[in-house]
C-alpha cells in the first residue's frame, strides 16, 4: 500500500507529550496514528484504550523512598517479627 504524507495541526506540548507516551510504548507518532487510524475503520468506532501506569502519590512516594533507602522496615527474622510490625 502506498503511503502518503499528511499535514495536522497539534499543539506543540500536546505533541511532545504524545511522542514521550509513544516512545514509552515502542512508538513513534506516526506509527501510533496509523493504529488508531485502522482500529478505528475496522470497528467504525474509536477503538481502544492505550495507557502507561501511572502510579498514585502513595505509590510514587513509596517508589521514592526505596530508591532513596528512606522509610524503610525488614527484613525480618521471623512471620512473628514482621506480623508485629504489621500491627505497630
Amino acid at each position: 500500500m502506498a503511503k502518503i504524507s499528511t499535514n495536522i495541526s497539534i499543539d506543540a506540548e500536546v505533541k511532545k507529550q504524545a511522542q514521550e507516551l509513544f516512545a514509552d510504548l515502542g512508538l513513534d507518532l506516526s506509527t501510533a496514528i496509523n493504529i488508531f487510524l485502522k482500529k478505528s475503520i475496522a470497528g467504525q468506532c474509536i477503538p481502544f484504550e492505550v495507557s502507561r501506569d501511572v502510579p498514585n502519590a502513595l505509590t510514587a512516594k513509596a517508589i521514592a523512598d526505596s530508591e532513596n533507602g528512606e522509610d524503610m522496615h525488614g527484613p525480618f527474622d521471623s512471620v512473628e517479627a514482621l506480623m508485629e510490625a504489621l500491627n505497630a
